[in-house]
């Protein structure tokens, strides 16, 4: 796969540096919000977006633009929007608390979940644990279907999209564990940074044989339960289809479609609104007892960037410790950050994935991110 499918369908390896904007910092968050948009929508293509904001405690939401161009339709909080990999958050929030269950453990072998054997799912000897999973540290191909990483290596093709419906069009379960036996896993576990989508689908499957219920039941009940969040979900009704986002692929001015589901969807699938993301980035920054495991950093590559439960955790002068993810689909991508240090959530999107989206979305939450430190008083 491709370093920019990766960044798309995935997250970004490189960590989002907070680049000088040049100007001083607003003098409050609302401010920075309106500049962060400002600065986004000048970018070539980008024509909506929509930032949620937690910063000590009080909750900021701003919609700009139109989610498609010339029709005045700016996007608001019943919107739906594909938020890619971002998902994969979840699942290892899933894992954090079956772990604190004592359901599970990070050095489990894989193979202790799956109901056939799968003895290629090794590398000299050394099983595939959940640990290497959660940390893209398995040597798991980046996605199932093979054909995928292929169709993904030109990304930005205007056909790309038709081809990922097509691979996944009657592609399941059954059609998962089939491609798995296939799967060559090659070099040293736990070591090397291996971006894979199929790895987190094996940890959706996992949370289903540990509590006995469909990943997609689990993770609305956890969320429903912890953060109080209702409008996040994988699927979308007939009666919700108008409240999903339009969105854009590449330099393509029709709209594309939307992902494809993926046979759990745990490693791209979910939508939610605005305010649903607000109440993610609350739980994200409290000190919920599943939240407090999933940051733990479970494999250090730098000085600045460890990994924990699917989380990259960065580290730099400006934002101290803090905890990163990119999202991408065809025609979506977002950045979520969690900072500490600040008591600061940021969740931002917008309706066009492209070469250089990832880059114009780290770019505008500069002024965000000077901001916070501005009134923190941090030199």
């Amino acid at each position: 796969m491709s370093k920019l499918a990766a960044a798309v369908l995935g997250t970004t390896l490189v960590l989002a540096a907070c680049k000088p904007t040049g100007s001083s910092p607003s003098s409050d968050i609302p401010a920075a919000m309106n500049q962060a948009a400002a600065t986004l929508l000048k970018s070539k293509l980008l024509h909506s977006t929509s930032i949620a904001v937690v910063y000590r405690g009080k909750e900021f939401i701003l919609h700009r633009g139109e989610l498609e161009a010339g029709k005045a339709n700016t996007p608001n909080d019943t919107t739906l929007y594909e938020i890619g990999s971002i998902s994969k958050t979840f699942a290892g929030l899933l894992l954090a608390q079956a772990v604190l269950d004592g359901q599970a453990a990070l050095d489990d072998p894989i193979q202790k979940y799956l109901a056939a054997s799968y003895h290629n799912l090794q590398s000299d000897g050394e099983p595939i644990r959940l640990r290497h999973l959660i940390t893209h540290t398995s040597n798991m191909p980046g996605m199932l279907p093979l054909q995928v990483n292929t169709v993904l290596e030109d990304f930005t093709a205007h056909g790309t999209p038709a081809k990922l419906n097509a691979a996944y069009a009657n592609y399941g379960q059954q059609q998962f564990w089939q491609d798995l036996h296939s799967v060559s896993i090659k070099g040293p576990l736990g070591k090397d940074y291996a971006y894979s989508s199929a790895g987190t689908e094996l940890i959706a499957h996992t949370l289903e044989k540990i509590y006995g219920k469909p990943y997609e039941v689990l993770l609305a009940q956890f969320v429903a339960r912890e953060a109080g969040m209702h409008e996040t979900q994988m699927g979308v009704t007939a009666k919700d289809a108008h409240r999903l986002a339009p969105g854009y692929h590449s330099d393509n001015p029709v709209i594309s479609t939307p992902m494809p589901r993926l046979p759990w969807g745990a490693s791209g699938n979910l939508k939610s609104t605005m305010p649903d993301m607000a109440k993610y980035l609350r739980l994200q920054l409290g000190t919920n007892p599943a939240v407090v495991e999933s940051h733990k950093p479970l494999v250090r590559f730098k000085d600045d960037f460890s990994i924990g439960y699917f989380w990259n955790i960065g580290q730099n002068r400006q934002l101290g410790t803090h905890y990163v993810h990119h999202g991408g689909v065809p025609r979506a991508q977002s950045y979520v950050f969690i900072v500490p240090k600040y008591q600061l959530g940021v969740f931002i999107i917008t309706n066009q994935s492209g070469a250089m989206t990832a880059d114009a979305m780290e770019n505008a939450l500069t002024h965000i991110f000077d901001t916070a430190q501005a009134m923190e008083g941090v030199q």
